[in-house]
């Protein structure tokens, strides 16, 4: 999936997600548990708003995202950091990181489980032994519950979205096809993208994680330090590498 269609509205859709507030939390995440600065590792990075934020807090940014598109919005924004255009389950840096991040849903785009078993092990190969790992996920009643086979409309300034879902509950994946609306002199060009997510249990991640050689420290509500409830919609996940 490369949002090549996303790219350039993708900022306007998601005004929502209070990416200033989430860096605010992960680089608290990642002090309290050692990793104050360095170089921090954010995958499937998008646009790099959140990226932006992290920056101001001191760390030298790694961008990773398979998207050249939303990899070319993120260098306006970042033109200092380094910028790879990569898949994260083929990872394949210069160097170790001190920290990684992968945020709003970029597990969730690894629909099977050996791509998220092959991401984490890339992960822990770059990363240094007592850094850390945050990284969130949408969980299964998320997506069975509100996300489901659901319709939602979304408009800001120019744009019109129509996002329309179709959930498999064996699998507990979403197929999502998105119609992008942008009207340029009156007239509205229409620009479609299709793409899957797929919820993961915790117990597997938790494995899968320990397989890949990290530690779980702490398991959180979003944008919280409270434990997940049944009706979760994101988690987050904090990971030492041992």
């Amino acid at each position: 999936m490369n949002y090549s269609s996303l790219a350039y509205v993708y900022d306007k859709l998601t005004f929502n997600v209070e990416y200033k507030k989430r860096a605010e939390y992960i680089h608290a995440l990642l002090t309290e548990n050692g990793c104050d600065g360095g170089i921090l590792l954010d995958l499937a990075c998008g646009t790099g708003t959140l990226s932006k934020y992290l920056a101001d807090f001191g760390y030298d940014i790694i961008l990773v995202d398979s998207s050249d598109e939303m990899l070319n919005v993120a260098r306006e924004k970042l033109p200092e950091a380094l910028i790879l255009c990569q898949d994260m389950r083929e990872l394949d840096l210069y160097g170790t990181v001190n920290s990684a991040v992968c945020s709003l849903d970029g597990v969730n785009h690894l629909l099977k489980p050996i791509d998220v078993k092959n991401m984490f092990s890339r992960v822990s190969l770059f990363i240094e032994k007592g850094g850390i790992f945050v990284f969130d996920v949408n969980t299964p009643y998320k997506h069975e519950k509100v996300l489901g086979s659901n319709t939602f409309v979304y408009e800001k300034d120019n744009i019109y979205c129509v996002w329309q879902n179709s959930y498999k509950r064996k699998s507990r994946a979403v197929d999502i096809e998105i119609d992008i609306f942008t009207e340029e002199n009156g007239t509205y060009i229409r620009q479609r993208e299709n793409f899957s997510e797929r919820a993961y249990s915790i117990e597997d991640i938790k494995s899968w994680l320990a397989e890949a050689n990290f530690r779980v420290l702490g398991i959180f509500d979003d944008l919280t330090r409270e434990p997940l409830r049944e009706d979760s919609q994101r988690a987050y996940f904090v990971a030492e590498k041992l």
